[in-house]
């Protein structure tokens, strides 16, 4: 058992001398920084995109490896699509920036909408704990989503055409 299994985990008071609050940053196209200077080990960085939570209590994303915790600033999505592969059935499902897989759901889709940047945003992760999360699809997995793009049945706008259904992708 991990201390962060206990249901008081969140709510213990920083080690003596520290504070809850980090500069650590993840910046709009996934990258995480540290007091400015990007984190540029691999394996650490994707080990704290398999960290990122909400905090039980205030909501603020957090990095928890269940031992320790900290606020960490999101500058845009807390997840990233970085691919789109098909399943068995040839139904989209996202690789995510954490390093899981997970079926792009129907309920995602209707209501995902395009940031600033044109970048395609997605819930993912509605069952874990502090979801859903917002993801932003990288450009490459944005293109990938080619096999499944359909016009709208409007004429107006695109629709993914997964499981039989045509769904429009936002409003």
């Amino acid at each position: 058992m991990k201390p962060g299994d206990h249901p008081e985990f969140f709510r213990f008071p920083a080690p003596e001398g520290r504070s809850r609050e980090s500069t650590i940053r993840l910046d709009r196209e996934g990258r995480f920084y540290h007091d400015g200077a990007l984190v540029e080990h691999d394996r650490l960085a994707r080990a704290m995109h398999g960290w990122i939570a909400r905090h039980p209590d205030d909501g603020r994303y957090i990095l928890t490896n269940g031992y320790d915790w900290t606020y960490v600033t999101v500058e845009g999505t807390p997840f990233f699509v970085r691919g789109v592969h098909a399943d068995d059935a040839g139904d989209p499902v996202l690789e995510l920036s954490d390093g899981t897989f997970e079926p792009l759901a129907a309920e995602s889709v209707e209501a995902a909408r395009l940031d600033e940047s044109g970048g395609l945003v997605v819930a993912v992760k509605r069952s874990a704990s502090g979801g859903p999360f917002d993801a932003r699809f990288d450009r490459h997995a944005q293109a990938s989503l080619g096999p499944w793009l359909e016009p709208a049945d409007d004429g107006a706008g695109v629709a993914l055409a997964i499981r039989g259904s045509k769904l429009r992708i936002g409003a």
